[in-house]
């Protein structure tokens, strides 16, 4: 039969029980589940019929059609059942520079709460269970401790995020009340949430006072009521307002508060338990100085400059964490044993405060120096160099990381990163190539070219970027 004859192939395409028989996929079926590689086989069939029929796919001279057909059948079905077997969360490494990429899961656990994690998934633990009495015992005690003593807060609560916080708080002591509130504190958090949004879900009624740019106390004594529940601060983490502005601060809303006998509460969004302006970062507001300046109620996220797990953390007055506390809603949005294996992993570094600066990944990459990375990207561009050097330029370039995570947005830290210039391939079809593969890899693509920021690679990684990057450029599938 003539190679051209495409028509005639059609016929030689081996069925799915000549392929499963294959030697070769046989192997497969010792590794991934059978259900799969069945998939794949159906798959690379139907694809091989397309290929037909577009004309993609033909017998080379002197090769036998049925032979041929079953070579691609096989290959395409091995590739495809290997693909299908990969778990959808994957492995990622980050060389965008953003510490707190909110899209590759924000805060890189510490090999403690990694090791937590661990202990608590290989077998029971006393999650509700008061090992001292023997009786039922709180989920949340083996943290409420540490934040209480951490924070200087009377009392703690965590729940899964710090949307489910606002919403708890607001919704135990709001509900159907009114909440006043700075219109410039409005804000928008991650998926298009918003602010006012989260407090009609509560049952809270938003009053909003001042101008976006300047709120004074007089704006929220002048909207006091009998029906106001609450005065509202909330930290705009994910942006920043400069130049002609005048906000309230907390310790002003607190005199307020304990002048109407009404509780004050501050959403912190990415709160940190350290101090920012060490690590040569713009000021931010600790949880401490928070709960100094005397806010009743404290809320903020575990994963954003904490470095924790996502997470939702309650401090404040006993008398309102309390009542949070019995709120049937808690039980809903309730963390499970492995978040506070992980939190009190994490918080249990920040006893220690300057050896948490080295031991929380998130504190680490944001005091890492430019001096620092320096030699780490040499290092890296050298290794490319090296082994792909005839397929890319590799330049050592200056960067600047980011925070990320909705945190200190004005923040640009000085870094380095190795520019990668493919030469056979579009930059983009680099970074299409490099999500494929095992584990994927993220750059930063930026007028042309793919950016490797080093300030986001964890120790360890490094061997295995090259290699995926290495095989990609070289049209390997570098999994």
């Amino acid at each position: 039969m003539s190679h051209n004859d495409n028509n005639g192939l059609f016929r030689h395409i081996p069925s799915v029980d000549e392929v499963l028989k294959n030697p070769a996929v046989q192997s497969l079926l010792d590794k991934i589940p059978r259900v799969l590689v069945i998939d794949a086989v159906r798959g690379a069939a139907a694809q091989i019929r397309d290929d037909i029929k577009s004309g993609l796919l033909r017998t080379p001279p002197n090769t036998e059609p049925r032979n041929h057909l079953m070579r691609e059948a096989v290959t395409r079905a091995a590739n495809m059942a290997r693909l299908n077997n990969r778990p959808n969360l994957r492995r990622v490494l980050n060389l965008t520079g953003v510490v707190l990429h909110t899209n590759l899961g924000r805060a890189v656990l510490a090999k403690t709460a990694r090791q937590a994690i661990n202990e608590a998934a290989s077998g029971y633990s006393n999650l509700e269970l008061d090992l001292q009495t023997g009786k039922r015992g709180s989920r949340y005690a083996p943290v409420e401790e540490l934040l209480t003593g951490l924070t200087g807060a009377e009392a703690a609560l965590v729940v899964n995020n710090n949307a489910a916080a606002v919403l708890l708080a607001l919704g135990t002591l709001t509900k159907g009340k009114e909440v006043i509130v700075s219109r410039g504190q409005l804000v928008e958090i991650g998926g298009s949430f918003r602010i006012p949004e989260v407090m009609a879900q509560s049952g809270a009624r938003l009053v909003e006072v001042g101008a976006t740019n300047k709120t004074h106390p007089r704006d929220y004594r002048n909207a006091i009521t009998s029906e106001t529940a609450l005065l509202l601060h909330v930290h705009t983490s994910n942006y920043r307002i400069v130049g002609f502005t005048r906000e309230t601060s907390i310790a002003e809303l607190v005199s307020m508060g304990q002048e109407f006998n009404l509780p004050v509460m501050s959403d912190l969004g990415s709160g940190s338990l350290a101090d920012m302006v060490s690590l040569g970062l713009p000021g931010e507001p600790t949880v401490q100085e928070v709960v100094r300046d005397g806010s009743d109620v404290v809320t903020f996220s575990g994963d954003k400059l904490l470095g924790g797990p996502q997470a939702g953390i309650i401090v404040g007055k006993k008398k309102y964490v309390e009542r949070m506390k019995k709120n049937p809603l808690t039980r809903a949005i309730r963390i499970e044993k492995f978040t506070v294996s992980a939190l009190e992993a994490t918080l249990r570094l920040y006893l220690d405060p300057p050896e948490a600066m080295h031991t929380v990944p998130t504190l680490a990459m944001l005091s890492a120096g430019r001096a620092e990375l320096e030699p780490l990207a040499a290092g890296l561009r050298n290794k490319l160099t090296a082994t792909a050097g005839d397929k890319a330029t590799f330049t050592l370039v200056e960067i600047s990381s980011a925070v990320g995570g909705g945190a200190l947005p004005t923040a640009e830290i000085p870094s380095w990163a190795v520019e990668v210039l493919p030469w056979e391939m579009t930059v983009s079809e680099l970074a299409s190539g490099l999500r494929k593969t095992e584990p994927a890899v993220i750059g930063r693509l930026q007028d042309h070219r793919l950016l490797l920021d080093v300030r986001t690679l964890q120790p360890g990684e490094e061997d295995a970027l090259v290699r995926v990057l290495t095989g990609v450029l070289r049209g390997g599938a570098a999994g």
